[in-house]
């Protein structure tokens, strides 16, 4: 039985990043469930970057990760308006508030000068410059190519059935039985699941469906059209390649771990909303698809070593924010697990407050 440094269980963006941070300075096993890597919530990613998303506590691993992502050419311009009626003021004047004094550009604006064909009642806007497309598939493509060649073994259909601990985490997966000295719990919707697996205590972190749709529009969304967000979170919007149009209705549906689905309801709420926002007219939906995103009962991702169980690491509870934060998250994650002092160039970013042991009382 080969033995390794440490075990990853999953291998989406957490995994699959992680194992390439970690690969130079270990030997790492990387475990994936699937036939294929980021088959669940890294293939059905929304694929924007945006500081703001998330939250201010989010963001300082998001804004961490920027320059790794640009220069890396994993981001395209894109920008973002978000928008509100006159009555929801009160959330505009939240989101310049909690952002003052980052590092996040926002300008209030008129949004009927950025949006053509807004319909009466949406004269609220801020501009966020910054944000982006991002190359989702090209992110993880590199994480994994770049863990291969520096020698992570990436085993797949090697869904955890079992693991162990005696001296080393004896595990036992659908591709056969490994050890390690660590094991990492980078499993998405399926963490708490993993951590049963191990003797560890869940954290109650709760899979949410987010559906996405592809539609094409009459007309078609502009030349220069940013990403829209409803400041009261209940839609967003942004052009795609081929004057597609890619919408969400922000649903946050609690689910069990499974290959989600859209349903019908949440496909016409979606229509239903941004037929409300602008005057374009839904000539087709072409396709539809949804994801889960998965929170700790605090909405804060969870890195670190579990405090009740050894050789245990975290790296879970990522929402919808883990591919936009997933170089930062590796660094941090991996200079804990090296017992390294994490790299405080990455400033703002608050090891701490990430920490299972949050959860311990």
């Amino acid at each position: 039985m080969t033995r390794y440094d440490i075990a990853i269980v999953g291998a989406g963006i957490a995994g699959a990043s992680l194992a390439a941070e970690l690969a130079p300075h270990a030997r790492v096993l990387l475990l994936e469930a699937e036939e294929r890597p980021g088959y669940h919530a890294t293939g059905r990613s929304a694929a924007f970057w945006s500081e703001t998303y998330g939250g201010p506590a989010i963001q300082p691993l998001t804004t961490a990760s920027g320059a790794f992502l640009r220069d890396g050419g994993f981001l395209d311009p894109l920008g973002a308006l978000h928008i509100g009626r006159g009555e929801e003021a009160e959330a505009v004047d939240a989101l310049l508030r909690v952002f003052a004094g980052t590092s996040v550009e926002l300008q209030p604006t008129d949004p009927r000068a950025h949006l053509p064909g807004l319909r009466p009642g949406w004269i609220l806007g801020v501009l966020e410059p910054s944000c982006a497309y991002i190359d989702v598939a090209a992110l993880h493509a590199h994480y994994l190519a770049a863990a291969r060649c520096a020698g992570v073994a990436i085993v797949t259909a090697a869904a955890l059935e079992s693991a162990h601990r005696d001296g080393q985490w004896q595990l036992r997966t659908g591709a056969g039985q490994f050890a390690a000295d660590i094991l990492v719990n980078a499993a998405g919707a399926w963490a708490d699941s993993v951590a049963r697996a191990a003797g560890a205590r869940p954290l109650n972190i709760q899979p949410y469906r987010r559906t996405m749709l592809q539609l094409a529009t009459d007309p078609a969304p502009p030349a220069g059209c940013p990403h829209i967000l409803h400041v009261g979170g209940s839609f967003y919007f942004k052009p795609e390649a081929g004057g597609r149009l890619w919408l969400s209705p922000h649903d946050e549906t609690a689910s069990e771990p499974c290959d989600a689905a859209p349903e019908e309801l949440d496909i016409a709420l979606a229509i239903h909303r941004f037929e409300h926002v602008v005057d374009w007219r839904v000539d087709r939906l072409e396709h539809k698809w949804a994801g889960l995103r998965s929170f700790a009962p605090d909405r804060l991702p969870v890195y670190g070593f579990d405090p009740a169980v050894p050789g245990f690491f975290w790296c879970a509870g990522q929402g919808g924010f883990g591919i936009q934060t997933a170089p930062a998250a590796a660094r941090l994650s991996a200079s804990l697990l090296l017992g390294r002092v994490p790299d405080v160039s990455d400033r703002g970013v608050d090891p701490p407050g990430y920490s299972p042991a949050r959860f311990a009382t």
